[in-house]
């Protein structure tokens, strides 16, 4: 069967209240931009419910899969629409619609009516029995089972009449947009570009900075993170990825510091830098990939330790996952096969071999009290230099 139009279901937006057309707004533009180089589209919206109609030919997979990385969609629809306002073509499009989808198969079904249009002369129960009844005449292979149906036939009486068994998954959440914006640390590991993915499924835009270290990172790592940055960018939309040259401060760090401490020191700069770049783009927060006691810099006294060379929140959407949670969720959303590739990112490369694991924060100011002669001036020039792409799927 060939699907020209598509109910799309929400739920957490429905709770929002005398706001809820405002994420109804940021859903429906997100929706149109996903399937723009599809084909041609309108969307509309009735109470609780919103509506996407090709008007040209399209490929339904490929509709199909952009609308399951819209956040704030649960549900995907594929439907017929009956426009005669008539309990005989009802009949007949749930008949057609139950041969065409079904063919033969033995199975059992329920009728389920939801009456919008309370001008319909037939109500919702007797039109649930009346089309039952229809279906068992005309389909010999169809049974009644309204506990436990292996097809639920769902109508909608609305401006016409609109009729689907199939609920596709949606990917939840809400609209990218609707929850300010966040910079996210983005490393070419595993945990970080799930963890972009976990908060844009908050509502929240993404933009994202990688501290590359040129000659002992490759333009090969960097070019994964520009990957990684696009994949997630399927589903938070476009991403701002600032490329901050990290090698002269790494070195003076690598120089000037004790280097059980060169970890936790790097990674303070890092927030620092970080936190400039979100103030200058407006982001409200920084985020980061951590794991509590993942490896020795995401122990909680690290984590303090690190953290507090800030005044922005750092949110951390993956703190209490485990690997395999972490792991599973990216292989879902199609990062893991580059987080993988063996180029290694700057935190790999000046690691130390026995990093302190709890931190004293005092003791770490003190350390990079070796670094007040130049940093600043490392700093500001790595920021000067900051290069910016703007990474988008399409």
């Amino acid at each position: 069967m060939e699907y020209q139009t598509f109910l799309i279901k929400y739920a957490e937006i429905g709770t929002k209240g005398k706001n809820r057309y405002v994420f109804e707004d940021v859903l429906c533009r997100q929706i149109k931009e996903h399937v723009a180089e599809l084909g041609e589209f309108s969307i509309r919206r009735e109470y609780g419910r919103i509506f996407l109609q090709a008007e040209s030919a399209c490929d339904y997979e490929d509709v199909i899969a952009e609308l399951q990385k819209v956040f704030g969609i649960v549900g995907i629809c594929p439907i017929v629409v009956e426009q005669r306002m008539e309990y005989e073509a009802i009949c007949e499009k749930a008949i057609a619609y139950m041969q065409e989808c079904y063919g033969n198969r033995k199975l059992t079904f329920k009728v389920n009516t939801r009456r919008a249009n309370k001008a319909f002369p037939i109500r919702s129960m007797e039109l649930n029995s009346e089309i039952g009844h229809a279906l068992l005449e005309a389909c010999p292979n169809l049974r009644v089972d309204v506990h436990d149906p292996d097809v639920l036939l769902q109508i909608e009486v609305r401006d016409q009449i609109y009729l689907y068994s199939a609920t596709i998954q949606g990917a939840g959440g809400l609209p990218v947009g609707t929850n300010g914006k966040a910079l996210l640390l983005l490393s070419g590991g595993i945990d970080s570009p799930v963890a972009g993915y976990m908060i844009s499924k908050r509502g929240v835009e993404l933009e994202a900075v990688y501290f590359h270290a040129p000659p002992y990172t490759s333009e090969r790592a960097k070019q994964k993170v520009v990957d990684l940055a696009r994949m997630v960018s399927g589903y938070s939309g476009a991403i701002r990825l600032h490329i901050v040259n990290f090698t002269d401060i790494q070195l003076a760090i690598y120089e000037k510091c004790p280097h059980d401490e060169l970890t936790i020191i790097m990674r303070r700069y890092m927030m620092k830098i970080a936190e400039n770049l979100a103030k200058k783009n407006n982001c409200q927060a920084l985020m980061t990939g951590e794991s509590i006691g993942q490896v020795a810099s995401q122990t909680m006294q690290s984590l303090v330790c690190t953290k507090e060379v800030g005044t922005l929140p750092v949110i951390l959407p993956c703190i209490g996952m485990d690997k395999q949670e972490i792991v599973d969720i990216s292989e879902r959303i199609g990062t893991y096969e580059t987080s993988i590739q063996p180029y290694e990112d700057c935190c790999t490369i000046f690691v130390a071999k026995h990093p302190v694991t709890k931190p004293v924060p005092e003791i770490i100011r003190r350390s990079e009290q070796n670094l007040s002669e130049g940093i600043d001036g490392l700093m500001d020039r790595a920021l000067s230099t900051v290069e910016v792409i703007d990474v988008a799927v399409r």
